[in-house]
């Protein structure tokens, strides 16, 4: 009677385990990267949308800052941010806009806004010629604002002639003031008294370097 021979084992099957344990590890360290490039994305949404917020409050600020100096905003006050003019020309009269960002033009010719307080150092080229607000804390985060008379030279409006502003429209006598659909009936024709309008510009910094910028033009 043969005695059975005994088959070799070749390792096949350790093989394909082995293949599939190490599918099974790369399908996790995917899973894994993409969970945490999801939580980061929201993570900077959710900065980002903090840094919006911070910075309505700080333009609450800026509009308290001028309804309580109405009667100096003829002249520039650097030190609280406030400039009596659009600030778009240089001493010699050309052309040399503001670019609050630091990202909108590369240029030198350009007036640039000392956010940091440090001469514009971190910005580029240009001419860091316009100065922000002090800092304010809203919600752990660092608010500042810029604030532009929108009219052509610093001085009074009403008295000088050859000082052009930008202004809502003036009421006529006939006009209504009601809050209606613009048809043949009536429409709402701007306000009574001619006051210029006022550029505010806030930059908030927040958590993880996150960096918001928000522009508001309003009037009284």
């Amino acid at each position: 009677m043969k005695t059975p021979r005994h088959l070799r084992q070749r390792g096949v099957s350790l093989l394909f385990a082995l293949l599939t344990l190490v599918a099974m590890m790369m399908a996790t360290l995917a899973l894994v990267r993409s969970v945490d490039t999801s939580a980061l994305l929201l993570g900077n949404i959710g900065f980002k949308q903090d840094a919006t917020v911070t910075a309505d409050q700080a333009t609450r600020q800026a509009i308290t800052w001028l309804t309580n100096n109405t009667a100096s905003l003829n002249s520039t006050a650097a030190a609280n941010g406030y400039y009596a003019n659009t600030m778009d020309l240089a001493a010699d009269g050309t052309a040399k806009p503001v670019d609050a960002t630091g990202r909108q033009q590369s240029s030198a010719n350009r007036q640039l806004v000392d956010w940091d307080g440090d001469g514009c150092k971190y910005t580029g080229a240009g001419t860091c010629s316009v100065q922000a607000s002090s800092p304010a804390n809203i919600n752990g985060n660092q608010a500042k604002y810029v604030i532009f008379r929108l009219c052509s030279k610093v001085g009074d409006f009403t008295a000088d002639p050859t000082i052009t502003c930008a202004t809502p429209l003036k009421s006529s006598a006939g006009g209504t003031t009601s809050k209606e659909a613009c048809d043949y009936k009536g429409c709402p024709i701007g306000v009574s008294g001619v006051q210029p309008y006022y550029r505010v510009v806030v930059r908030v910094q927040g958590a993880r370097n996150t960096t918001s910028f928000t522009e508001t033009i309003v009037h009284f």
